[in-house]
């Protein structure tokens, strides 16, 4: 059994594909999550709006054709392992909640996205956005006087 260990008051598994640590040069460290499949994200999309759910509440949440019991049951498991939801035990049922919030599973994709492939330079990513004219000159104004704001 994995060990769990706690993380900005979310538990995680250790040794599972969620928890590759990483010091920044900031001394923080940061934990990169795995990336959602599309499947997966819609699950966790549904937790995050509607909160604690069982699978059978889960899969009313579908339009027709809706999934199977056992494949939806089966991805929010899955999920779990991930250290991406939990449960609480209600007799033979369980009902499976969000561990890790929409603002930090996106924060931490963007931290995993500029590790990979800007070898953990923001200053490249930025550069990048600029370079293919993704970002405005007013953008880059507006983003250094949040960054100075929060000093």
């Amino acid at each position: 059994m994995n060990e769990r260990v706690a993380f900005h008051d979310h538990i995680f598994r250790k040794n599972s594909c969620v928890t590759k640590k990483i010091s920044y040069i900031c001394k923080k460290e940061y934990v990169l999550m795995k990336r959602l499949t599309k499947k997966e994200e819609v699950i966790m999309n549904h937790f995050w709006d509607k909160g604690p759910l069982f699978v059978r509440e889960l899969r009313e949440l579908y339009p027709d054709p809706q999934p199977h019991f056992s494949t939806l049951s089966t991805q929010v498991r899955t999920l779990e392992e991930e250290g991406f939801v939990d449960h609480k035990v209600y007799g033979p049922t369980y009902q499976y909640f969000a561990i890790v919030s929409r603002d930090e599973y996106k924060q931490r994709s963007l931290i995993g996205l500029i590790d990979k492939y800007f070898d953990n330079s923001y200053l490249s990513a930025v550069s990048a956005l600029v370079k293919e004219e993704k970002i405005s000159v007013e953008e880059l104004k507006e983003l250094i006087e949040l960054v100075e704001k929060e000093k």
